[in-house]
């Protein structure tokens, strides 16, 4: 299992955004597309909302890999 540290530079980022900021996917569409068919968990459930707010302490996995957001 691979895991990432994002730092947050603000308050929250959207689930669409850390996806491309953390380089797990190449643009909007993939991610887009893969929050839709349901290919992305949010803090252990499953997240179909691609404007999810994510705050610090909250973990995104995809396939193998964890993102763990964390303050700044």
């Amino acid at each position: 299992m691979e895991e990432i540290a994002f730092a947050l530079r603000g308050e929250f980022i959207t689930l669409e955004a850390l996806l491309k900021a953390s380089g797990l996917v190449t643009g909007g569409g993939a991610a887009k597309l893969l929050i839709a068919a349901g290919g992305v968990g949010v803090n252990g459930e499953s997240e179909t909302r691609r404007g999810r707010k994510l705050r610090a302490g909250d973990e995104v996995r995809l396939g193998e890999t964890v993102v763990r957001v964390q303050a700044l």
